[in-house]
């Protein structure tokens, strides 16, 4: 397989940063409309249905990957074809086996959490799906390896424009919960037809006993974070959908997605190119620095004040937004979130960075001492002050993102105040205006648009000023990649 010298790793994962982030504003726009559509039909305990359904696939998946993709990603040596080929039966057994196992038990996961037919179809779907997706590794695998994220993008659109249409037009006919079954059905299979056209592929099996085990001294670590993960996550929400109920649990689905839309919108797209980028700067410390502290940059430029303005305007949004006074009562979780999210945007490309060059087992304590602080408090605070209690724990853990760079500094002397104090300063000055603007105009869609626009217009203004050099950087290379496209 042709490898990617340093200088296309530079200028792709900079082009692949444009690309990601301007072709998926129309994908980010598709997903706002669509949940914001189904916010407005699906009444919060279908959300809540939905979430900790998701929550039991997800816990499921976890056991049909064993960080092989992952160690395809980050292998230094050039891919052979018995690399793929193994990578590729050894998930099928795995995925098949899975699948087979949520339907057998699926039966008894409806009994388990009260769940109707159509809840239980929507279970099945969910599972039937992760075979379709599982298809989809090696091509995938193959784009990001190659740093060609403007192709990759092309059916992560289509797979969201199929899932929103559908969803959004059977909720609007009154389906509930039938409305995510068919739309994750026809997302499945938009996926899978289009990455094979971008990334052809030619499916083969065959077992490589030397090539497993060479693959898995990074992939079983690996995976190990994403058990913690899941345990973390996917299983609390398990829990929790039997603790505080569907309604419950779909506010706090609510909240904690419009609070962290910023991380998945710009956070993503950066980690997505930088953990592959990151691995092939291994053996050059000094360009791998760099590399991160631009990406730091970056991220925090751009999710920070996107968390600020979504803090000061949501109160009025949900009072003016016809049919929307329903997720009033998530408006506290949504603060809280957003101050997970603002510690996130730190702490997460820093753990990319020490899984990137092969530090695995650091992230893995920080996993599994994440983990066990989850389960120590968030049971405890969920019967307490229900979903509030919950997003309560996650912006006080958030404040481990000390020990993240801590750990970082140790390993590589990254400026981690120097690249995030632009941003900071010039957020906290369209915080301010943005809030005394809110207080003072009428509370209607005139006024908030207004504000957003002036807010933002203030934001990029101030910080052209408190960092210039770094922002002219970033300006002349979204100007060279634009000029390219």
């Amino acid at each position: 397989m042709e490898e990617v010298g340093l200088e296309a790793v530079k200028e792709r994962s900079v082009k692949g940063i444009v690309a990601l982030t301007t072709r998926t504003f129309f994908l980010q726009l598709v997903n706002f409309v669509g949940i914001f559509l189904l916010t407005i039909y699906l009444s919060p305990s279908v959300f809540g249905i939905f979430y900790v359904v998701s929550a039991v696939i997800s816990f499921f998946t976890y056991f049909s990957d064993i960080g092989l993709a992952a160690a395809l990603i980050q292998k230094k040596e050039s891919l052979t074809d018995k690399d793929l080929q193994t990578t590729f039966t050894v998930q099928q057994i795995l995925i098949i086996t899975l699948v087979v196992m949520i339907f057998f038990f699926s039966n008894r996961i409806a009994k388990f959490y009260n769940l109707d037919h159509a809840s239980l179809t929507l279970l099945q779907a969910l599972a039937f799906s992760l075979l379709l997706t599982s298809l989809k590794t090696i091509p995938s695998v193959l784009l990001e390896r190659k740093l060609e994220f403007q192709k990759l993008i092309i059916p992560q659109v289509a797979e969201s424009v199929v899932f929103n249409a559908v969803a959004v037009y059977l909720a609007f006919k009154g389906r509930g919960v039938e409305s995510f079954t068919y739309a994750v059905l026809a997302r499945s299979v938009v996926g899978l037809v289009l990455i094979y056209i971008i990334s052809p592929w030619k499916v083969g099996l065959a077992f490589s006993k030397e090539s497993l085990k060479r693959l898995l001294k990074f992939g079983l670590p690996y995976q190990l974070n994403s058990f913690m993960a899941l345990i973390k996550d996917d299983l609390m929400t398990i829990f929790l959908g039997k603790v505080i109920g569907p309604a419950g649990l779909g506010y706090l689905g609510w909240s904690k997605k419009w609070a962290e839309a910023p991380l998945r919108f710009f956070m993503d797209n950066v980690i997505k190119i930088t953990f592959p980028a990151y691995s092939r700067l291994q053996d050059n410390p000094e360009k791998l620095k760099k590399a991160v502290g631009m990406s730091l940059f970056a991220i925090f430029s751009l999710v920070l004040p996107s968390i600020i303005g979504l803090s000061v305007v949501a109160p009025v949004l949900v009072q003016i937004i016809p049919k929307y006074i329903k997720w009033e009562p998530a408006i506290l979780s949504l603060y809280l979130f957003g101050v997970s999210a603002i510690w996130a945007a730190i702490s997460t490309p820093l753990t990319n960075l020490l899984n990137a060059v092969g530090k695995i087992k650091t992230t893995f304590k920080f996993m599994v001492g994440w983990t066990i602080a989850t389960w120590i408090f968030v049971p405890v605070l969920a019967i307490k002050f229900g979903y509030n209690g919950i997003a309560l724990y996650h912006a006080l853990m958030g404040f481990s993102g000390f020990l993240v760079i801590y750990v970082i500094k140790k390993q590589i002397d990254i400026a981690i105040i120097e690249n995030i104090k632009g941003p900071v300063i010039s957020s906290l000055l369209m915080g301010v205006f943005s809030y005394f603007m809110i207080n003072l105009l009428p509370h209607n869609f005139p006024s908030v648009m207004f504000i957003i626009v002036t807010s933002i217009i203030i934001y990029f203004f101030s910080l052209s000023l408190a960092d210039r050099e770094k922002t002219a950087f970033a300006l002349e290379n979204f100007r060279k990649i634009f000029k390219r496209q």
